[in-house]
C-alpha cells in the first residue's frame, strides 16, 4: 500500500533538507548567521519542487517536441505551463472587466464612481483618506497661488498681464504717457480681435507703433517671418508676371506694323483698308455682297421671286412603317387572292370591278396635260393585265403626249433605258426613298430575317416588286392559280400538284405557306403541320418518279424553314420513313432523298438525335449487311458519301463505309474506271477527314493502301495515301520514360550557425523572412484572439447559469415561504373553526 500524502510530503521535506531532526538554540543561531540570500533561493525553490510533485496535474508539459534540435551559448529553458494558475487568473481578470460590462449592458444612466481608490480593493480606508485629503490640498494650493498678488516672484510667469504684459504697479496713474500707450494698446486689441488673414500688416504696424520707441524692438517669431518670405515671393512674382505681360503687348504691336515697315522698304504703297460694318461678323458673307452690290428694290424683288419657288416646291411624302410579320402575311394572302379572283373572271370573259384604267380623275387628266407622269401609286387600277396572258408588258410611256420642257437640259426618262436586270426600278422610285429612311427599322429586324430563308422572306413580302414581277412571269404564262386548298395529306396534294408542270410546283407551295400562314388564323397551324408532313412524303415521291433534282432540293429547302415551326411533326414523318427502311433492308431512290434531306435539315454532329441516330444506324446496317456488287456499287458509294458528309464536323469512326469501299475496290472482276472512281474518292475523303485519329494506321493499312495500289491509273490517289500513312507513323511514338537529368544523392551536411537562436530566422532573402515572422505573428495573435473569444465565451455561460441558478433559488425561496404562510393562515384558520365547533358542541 502506497505511503500517504502526509508521510510523503513529510520525507520529501526531509530528502530537502527543509526539515530535520530538531536544533539546539546554539545551532539555529548558528544557521540563522550562516544564512544567505542564496540558500534562501534554494530553499524556496525546493518548496516549489515538492508542491508541483504533489500536484502533477496543475504543472503542463510540451505535447510536441522542438521541431529541429539546436545547441547554442545561451540554451532556451522549456517553458513551465500551469493551466490552473493561468485560468485563475483569467477568471479574476474576466471578473473585473468582462462581468462589470455585462451587468450594464442594456442599461442606460446610472452613476459612475470615480473617487480615490473606490474601485482599488487592494487599498484600505485609511489608505484612501489620506490620498483624497492630499488631492484636495493640492487642488486649493494650486488655485490659491495662482491669483496670490502678494506671493513671491516664483511664479512670475503666471502672473497677471493686460494685452500680453505684465502689469506696471509703480507708475502713476495720471501719466500721460501711460494714456497714450493705453490708448495705443486698445487699438491694437481691436485690430487683433479681427479674423482676417489679409490684415496681418497691420497688426504688425500697430504694434510696432504700441511699442516703446526707448525699448528694444521685439524678435519677430518664425510664423511672423514666414509670412513676410511668403508675401515678398509672390510680390516678385506677380511683378515677373506683369513684366512678361507688357513685353508680349510690346512685341505684339511691333509684329502688326512690321508689315508696313516692310511696304515702306519696298517702295509699294499700303491699298487702303476698307471699313467694315459692325454687322459684318454676324452675317453671311453671301448676303453681305449682296447687301453692297444690289439696290433694295432688286433685293426684295429677289426676296419675293425665291419665296414663291419655295412654295411652288414640291414636299417630301412620308414614309411607310415597317410593317410586322402578321401584317405582311394578310396583305400578302389578300393579294393573292384578289389576284386568283381576277384570273377567274379573266378566263369566264367577264369583266374587272374596278375599270379604273378608263374611269380617270379630272386630276390625273390634268397631270398628263401639265406632263407629269402618274405613276402607279396615283393610280390604282391601272394595271396591265397582258403579263397575266402571257403577253409582252405594254408600255404607258408610248400613250403619253410629248411633254415640252422649258429648259434644253430637262430630258424624260423612259422604261426603255433601265435595263431589265438591273436592280433599279421605274416604279420603284418613291419605294427607294422609302427604303432609305425604313433601314433603320429594317437593321432591328436583321436577326430574324438571317434566321429564315429566301422561301420565307419571300412570303413575308420581303423581297423588291422586281423580283415578284420576276417570280410571277412563269407561273401567270403556265396558268397556275393564286390560291390552293391546302393539302391535308399526300393523295390531296397529288390532285394539286399533278395539274400544273414540276417546275410550277415550289411557286404553289410557297403560295400555300403565305394563304395559310399561322398568324392568320388559329387553324392553319394544324394544316401547316399536315401540309409538312405530306410534303416530306411528296420529296419521296418525286424521287421514285425521278424528277427533277432542283425542284426536290427548292422542297427540301422548304421543309428546312417548316421544320423551325414544326419540328415534332416532320421529325415523325421522316422516322416513318426510316421505319419503312428499316423492315424492307433496301434503299431506293426516294430513300436516299429521305436520307439527304436529314443530313441538310437536322445537325449531324449531335451525339444522339432522335432523327439523324437512326438514319446512321440505317446506313451503316446497309453498308454491313449488303455485299458490294455491280448493281449496287453507285448506291453504296452515295451512302459513304452521306456518312462522310453526316461526320464532316463530328469526325466520328464508321468502320462500315471504310470496309465498304475496301471492298468495291477489291471486287473481281473489277469495274471500269469511272464506276470505280466515287469509292476512290470517298477513300481519299475518309482519309482526310480522320487524319488525326491515333489508329489513322490500322484504318487504312494494308488493305486501304493495297487495293489502291492495285488499282490502274490511281498512281497519285496510292501516293497520297502512303505519305499520310507514313506521316501517321511518325505522330504515334512508343511510350517512354521521361528523360530526366541524374540529380546527386542528397547529402545533409550539417550547418553550423556561432550564437544561433531558434527563434530568429536565417533566411537570406529579407522580405521572405518577414513575411514568414508576420505570417507567424498573424497566426499566433489570431490563435490567442480566437481562444479568449471562447474562453469569454465560456465565462459568460457560467455567469449567466450562475445568475439563472441565484434567481431560481431565490424564487423556490420565496415561493416555499409564501406556501408556508399561508399553510400557516390555513392551519390556524382550521384550528378556529375546530375550536369554534367544539364550543357550540358544548353549549349543547
Amino acid at each position: 500500500m502506497p505511503p500517504s500524502q502526509l508521510k510523503r510530503l513529510k520525507t520529501s521535506l526531509r530528502e530537502q533538507g527543509v526539515t530535520g531532526p530538531q536544533k539546539s538554540k546554539k545551532q539555529k543561531q548558528q544557521d540563522r548567521a550562516g544564512r544567505t540570500n542564496d540558500s534562501r533561493v534554494q530553499r524556496n525553490a525546493a518548496l516549489q519542487q515538492i508542491r508541483d510533485s504533489f500536484n502533477p496535474f496543475e504543472i503542463k508539459a510540451n505535447n510536441r517536441p522542438a521541431k529541429f534540435q539546436s545547441f547554442t551559448a545561451h540554451p532556451k529553458k522549456d517553458a513551465v505551463l500551469r493551466p490552473g494558475v493561468t485560468r485563475s487568473m483569467g477568471e479574476e481578470a474576466r471578473r473585473a472587466t468582462l462581468l462589470p460590462e455585462i451587468q450594464r449592458r442594456n442599461k442606460t444612466g446610472g452613476i459612475i464612481d470615480r473617487r480615490i481608490g473606490e474601485n482599488d480593493p487592494t487599498m484600505t480606508p485609511e489608505e484612501r483618506a489620506l490620498q483624497r485629503f492630499a488631492q484636495e490640498k493640492m487642488r486649493k494650493k494650486g488655485g490659491a497661488s495662482l491669483f496670490d498678488l502678494e506671493a513671491d516672484d516664483d511664479f512670475a510667469e503666471d502672473a497677471l498681464t493686460h494685452g500680453g504684459q505684465a502689469l506696471d504697479l509703480d507708475r502713476d496713474d495720471f501719466d500721460m504717457e501711460g494714456l497714450e500707450g493705453s490708448d495705443d494698446e486698445s487699438d491694437r486689441g481691436l485690430k487683433r480681435r479681427r479674423s482676417s488673414a489679409g490684415e496681418d500688416e497691420d497688426e504688425e504696424m500697430s504694434d510696432v507703433e504700441g511699442q516703446d520707441p526707448d525699448k528694444p524692438a521685439r524678435k519677430k517669431s518664425k510664423a511672423e517671418v514666414m509670412k513676410e518670405v511668403i508675401a515678398k515671393s509672390k510680390m516678385h512674382k506677380y511683378e515677373r508676371q506683369k513684366n512678361k505681360e507688357d513685353d508680349d503687348d510690346l512685341r505684339e504691336e511691333l509684329d502688326q506694323g512690321l508689315q508696313e515697315m516692310l511696304n515702306l522698304l519696298r517702295g509699294v504703297k499700303p491699298p487702303p483698308k476698307a471699313e467694315k460694318a459692325e454687322m459684318d461678323a454676324g452675317m453671311n458673307p453671301e448676303r453681305l455682297a449682296m447687301l453692297q452690290s444690289k439696290s433694295r428694290e432688286e433685293t426684295e424683288r429677289e426676296y419675293d421671286v425665291r419665296l414663291r419657288q419655295m412654295a411652288m416646291d414640291k414636299r417630301a411624302a412620308p414614309t411607310t412603317r415597317t410593317k410586322t410579320e402578321e401584317e405582311q402575311a394578310i396583305e400578302e394572302a389578300y393579294r393573292l387572292k384578289e389576284m386568283e379572283q381576277s384570273r377567274l373572271r379573266r378566263m369566264q370573259g367577264e369583266e374587272s370591278e374596278e375599270e379604273e384604267v378608263e374611269e380617270k380623275t379630272p386630276k390625273d387628266n390634268k397631270k398628263k396635260k401639265e406632263g407629269v407622269e402618274v405613276r402607279p401609286e396615283d393610280e390604282d387600277n391601272m394595271r396591265d393585265d397582258a403579263a397575266d396572258f402571257g403577253l409582252p408588258t405594254q408600255q404607258y410611256d408610248n400613250k403619253k403626249e410629248a411633254v415640252v420642257h422649258e429648259d434644253e437640259d430637262e430630258f424624260l426618262m423612259e422604261d426603255d433605258l433601265i435595263a431589265s436586270e438591273s436592280d433599279v426600278d421605274v416604279s420603284d422610285e418613291s419605294e427607294d426613298e422609302e427604303d432609305s429612311d425604313a433601314e433603320e427599322g429594317a437593321a432591328a429586324a436583321a436577326d430574324e430575317e438571317d434566321e429564315e430563308d429566301e422561301f420565307v422572306r419571300g412570303i413575308l413580302g420581303d423581297k423588291d416588286e422586281k423580283s415578284e414581277k420576276k417570280a410571277a412571269a412563269p407561273a401567270a404564262t403556265s396558268g397556275l392559280a393564286y390560291t390552293y386548298e391546302c393539302p391535308r395529306s399526300h393523295e390531296e396534294m397529288l390532285t394539286i400538284f399533278n395539274k400544273m408542270a414540276v417546275e410550277n410546283i415550289p411557286v404553289a407551295v410557297q403560295r400555300i405557306r403565305a394563304l395559310y400562314h399561322p398568324s392568320l388564323l388559329a387553324e392553319n397551324k394544324q394544316k401547316l403541320a399536315d401540309f409538312s408532313t405530306a410534303l416530306v412524303d411528296h420529296i419521296s415521291y418525286m424521287a421514285k418518279e425521278k424528277q427533277s433534282l432542283a425542284v426536290i432540293d427548292t422542297l427540301i429547302r422548304h421543309l428546312h424553314s417548316l421544320s423551325r415551326t414544326y419540328p415534332g411533326t416532320i421529325g415523325k414523318a421522316f422516322r416513318t420513313h426510316m421505319s419503312a427502311m428499316h423492315e424492307s433492308g433496301t434503299f431506293n431512290a426516294g430513300d436516299l432523298v429521305i436520307l439527304t434531306a436529314v443530313s441538310s435539315i437536322y445537325p449531324t454532329s449531335d451525339h444522339f438525335h432522335q432523327v439523324v441516330t437512326p438514319a446512321i444506324t440505317l446506313m451503316g446496317r446497309w453498308l454491313e449487311m449488303t455485299p458490294p456488287t455491280t448493281s449496287n456499287l453507285a448506291t453504296g458509294a452515295f451512302i459513304v458519301a452521306l456518312c462522310i458528309k453526316y461526320q464532316s464536323l463530328s469526325k466520328r469512326y464508321i468502320p462500315e463505309a471504310v470496309r465498304y469501299t475496301v471492298k468495291a475496290l477489291q471486287l473481281l472482276p473489277q469495274p471500269s474506271e469511272k464506276v470505280l472512281q466515287p469509292h476512290v474518292n470517298n477513300l481519299l475523303a475518309m482519309a482526310d477527314l480522320w487524319s488525326a485519329k491515333t489508329a489513322f494506321g490500322q484504318i487504312f493499312s494494308p488493305a486501304a493502301l493495297t487495293s489502291l495500289q492495285a488499282l490502274k491509273g490511281q498512281k497519285k490517289s496510292s501516293q497520297h495515301l502512303s505519305i499520310m500513312l507514313s506521316q501517321a507513323r511518325l505522330r504515334r511514338r512508343p511510350l517512354e520514360l521521361h528523360h530526366h537529368r541524374p540529380l546527386p544523392i542528397r547529402t545533409s551536411i550539417p550547418k553550423f550557425e556561432e550564437n544561433f537562436n531558434p527563434d530568429k530566422h536565417y533566411d537570406p532573402d529579407r522580405e521572405r523572412a518577414d513575411a514568414a515572422k508576420l505570417k507567424k505573428e498573424y497566426k499566433r495573435e489570431r490563435k490567442g484572439a480566437v481562444r479568449e473569444l471562447r474562453k469569454d465565451a465560456n465565462f459568460i455561460a457560467r455567469e449567466q447559469l450562475r445568475d439563472k441558478k441565484e434567481r431560481d433559488a431565490e424564487y423556490e425561496k420565496k415561493y416555499k415561504r409564501l406556501v408556508a404562510e399561508i399553510q400557516g393562515e390555513e392551519g390556524h384558520e382550521a384550528k378556529e373553526y375546530e375550536r369554534e365547533k367544539r364550543m357550540r358542541k358544548s353549549k349543547r
